[in-house]
């Protein structure tokens, strides 16, 4: 189980910004920055500069986030855009993503490592269909903490009225969520600062943290380091020099749990044992891993290990089998049809993969599982079984979400056309012993 990490000068926060078109997303995290004190002279003045140039009234602080000329001219996001700055209690890491419904899928690669998700909400407009999408995406990629900042509050004369109503709303629309979510709801004007970084004399009737107090003090999951160790493969390291004549490294970044120097481990799929007898970086060596960080590993025994390959404790083995259901976010106007052939990219494996069944979609507006599918369409969210051309080994995404989560890319193109979250294995191989691959 997760333990919950309280805020230290040393804890870091990852958190993406996420709503419709226009609820102000990147002028949020300009304003963050800016008030932060967390840009620099020259990024203001280049800002200053294309506000007067666009001809805007004010200091365009999106301007800071949108950083193709497309997102520029139309005054829009369209890449996932990563800033980071710091406040004396917290690091933070921000995936600013867009609001427009044909870049849903940068939205799902912003928040597959966020802890927390700001979903922005125009007062004027209240709770809308990308909104909801948004909220259930996060509910799904299992980001348990989220703030529901109700932007523009300064246009609706920051009414209390008009924040209660969307309140309300927003808590009956989650109550549909496939998995909990912890909101915390909070009135801002990004263009302004009203209750950004400073506590806003606009809004008396809220007695809430500003939302930056909020993300400084907000206690998250703690990480991968308590999950069941796995360690997939990325690159077998045979330097044949002079000084590393035998030397046999097994690189890659360990996805969660930790490994320590003479401890047994298993390696997968040779069903074979060893005893890890180095653990080496750039810097030197180590006597322990720590999560999502790069090591190469040398065991003690000649086991046959190549990428794609995984490393676990023995006790700890990962689920096993070519069948799985998975929930899926369909990312391409190509539609998705049964027993259509793809590459499955899970960790550092590569595998061959058919969609076999279509299970259901999810009716965004509804919530309702809508069965007898067909096909599957441009951003459309739902479950399919999926048949592997050899067994994958992985954790449910409900419990881990690095060896949970995959991408299916088209064999034809080379884009990536979904990404899903493993919700179990199907059929008797999923009960098979571990011993049943041993050698």
């Amino acid at each position: 189980m997760d333990l919950l990490v309280n805020p230290t000068e040393s804890s870091l926060l990852r958190f993406t910004t996420a709503g419709s078109v226009d609820d102000g997303k990147s002028t949020l995290i300009g304003r963050l920055l800016y008030d932060s004190k967390s840009i620099f002279e020259d990024q203001l003045l280049a800002v200053e500069e294309s506000s007067k140039r666009r001809g805007d009234a004010h200091v365009n602080l999106a301007l800071l986030t949108d950083g193709l000329r497309a997102e520029r001219e139309q005054g829009i996001t369209i890449d996932v855009a990563y800033r980071y700055f710091a406040t004396p209690k917290r690091k933070f890491i921000i995936a600013d993503t867009p609001g427009h419904i044909q870049y849903t899928r940068n939205m799902v690669t912003g928040a597959s490592t966020a802890d927390l998700a700001i979903i922005l909400v125009d007062a004027r407009h209240g709770v809308v269909e990308q909104t909801r999408r948004h909220s259930y995406l996060a509910s799904l990629l299992r980001i348990e903490k989220v703030v529901l900042a109700v932007n523009k509050m300064d246009l609706v004369d920051f009414s209390e009225e008009v924040f209660n109503k969307i309140i309300a709303d927003f808590n009956e629309f989650r109550k549909s969520l496939p998995n909990e979510v912890d909101a915390t709801l909070i009135p801002i004007s990004a263009l302004n600062g009203d209750n950004v970084v400073d506590k806003s004399d606009n809004t008396p009737w809220y007695s809430g943290k500003t939302l930056l107090e909020h993300l400084e003090t907000v206690q998250v999951r703690g990480g991968t380091s308590q999950h069941d160790a796995r360690f997939p493969v990325q690159w077998v390291i045979r330097p044949m020099s002079d000084d590393y004549h035998d030397f046999r490294g097994f690189a890659g970044r360990m996805a969660s749990g930790t490994f320590k120097v003479g401890e047994e481990v298993l390696a997968l799929p040779a069903g074979m044992t060893s005893r890890i007898t180095g653990i080496h970086t750039f810097e030197g060596r180590k006597e322990e891993t720590t999560p999502d960080l790069s090591y190469s590993i040398t065991l003690a025994d000649e086991i046959d290990i190549s990428r794609g390959d995984m490393i676990v404790r023995p006790d700890q083995a990962p689920q096993h089998s070519p069948h799985i259901d998975a929930m899926i976010c369909w990312f391409t106007e190509k539609k998705l049809k049964p027993r259509t052939r793809f590459h499955l990219r899970h960790t550092t494996r590569d595998l061959r993969a058919t969609v076999t069944d279509l299970h259901y979609k999810v009716d965004i507006s509804t919530m309702e599982q809508v069965g007898d599918v067909k096909e599957f369409g441009l951003n459309d969210i739902g479950c399919i079984r999926i048949k592997c051309a050899a067994p994958l080994f992985f954790d449910a995404y409900s419990k881990n979400r690095t060896t949970g989560s995959f991408v299916l890319v088209d064999e034809q193109t080379n884009n990536t056309v979904a990404a899903g979250m493993i919700l179990r294995a199907v059929g008797d191989e999923s009960t098979k012993s571990t011993d049943e691959f041993a050698i």
